[in-house]
């Protein structure tokens, strides 16, 4: 699978039960709006779903959004 997917944290993890704070960080994300691009594997969509009401996910076209400007 050669696909790859970028992941932005919009929503903070304040409040948020501690296994939900736990796959925010083993994405790789920290701070509000940080994004990271990882492979569309089935366990990163899987840790993705889990936390869907926190993240944007968006294909990966190669560019980042410093890029875009």
């Amino acid at each position: 699978m050669a696909d790859k997917i970028q992941i932005k944290l919009v929503r903070s993890t304040i409040g948020r039960k501690p296994e939900q704070r736990a796959t925010v960080r083993s994405l790789g994300l920290r701070k509000i709006s940080s994004t990271v691009v990882h492979e569309a594997s089935p366990q990163v969509l899987g840790m993705v779903d889990v936390v869907k009401h926190l993240v944007e996910v968006s294909p990966y076209t190669g560019e980042t959004a410093k890029e875009k400007k």
